[in-house]
């Protein structure tokens, strides 16, 4: 990896994007390589769209802005694929993962590579929950880490374990399910 490997977390206010961000990076430092997480949102309350960004290198990494186009997009909530158009913010040969268990809203998304994973199944099976809503970043985040081809199992459970206060077990458990159950459907 001699450029920046960028990561966009496109989620919901409340849905825990910005902590994946900071997991993912955590992983990826972890893993011998220099990494960033950018959190980017205003005065939204939970349900409101929010972004956060990675950026992984083997160098140390200058550039602090957002990422403007990634090489891999985890989205996850599917109804923001109505709202934006989430080929604009993808690298020419990026990656693409969705919570969702239907592959055919995919296949529109101009991705070479969409992968879809029942996040929300996955933490509601669980009990991981907030305002009776499933935390859906912890599996995205071990299917995150999986699709990107540098991050294993070991990393992602080590930066969940120094960093999740509460419930860690099930959290572990969460992100181990993602990375085994991520599939690829276009």
């Amino acid at each position: 990896m001699y450029n920046t490997f960028d990561v966009i977390w496109l989620g919901r206010g409340g849905q825990g994007g910005v902590t994946a961000a900071r997991l993912f990076a955590q992983a990826a430092v972890f893993k011998g390589f220099y990494a960033l997480a950018i959190p980017f949102f205003g005065a939204e309350r939970r349900g409101a769209p929010v972004f956060a960004y990675n950026r992984v290198s083997e160098k140390i990494i200058r550039k602090r802005s957002r990422v403007r186009k990634g090489d891999m997009i985890v989205v996850l909530d599917a109804s923001l694929l109505n709202m934006f158009r989430i080929s604009d913010f993808l690298k020419e040969n990026g990656r693409i993962v969705v919570n969702t268990v239907e592959c055919e809203a995919c296949g529109k998304l101009g991705a070479q590579e969409v992968y879809v994973l029942d996040a929300g199944g996955i933490a509601s099976e669980l009990g991981l929950r907030l305002a009776g809503f499933p935390l859906v970043n912890m599996p995205m985040l071990g299917a995150a880490g999986r699709i990107s081809g540098f991050l294993d199992e070991e990393v992602l459970e080590r930066a969940v374990r120094e960093s999740i206060e509460k419930m860690v077990d099930k959290n572990v458990e969460a992100v181990l399910r993602g990375f085994k159950g991520v599939r690829r459907c276009v």
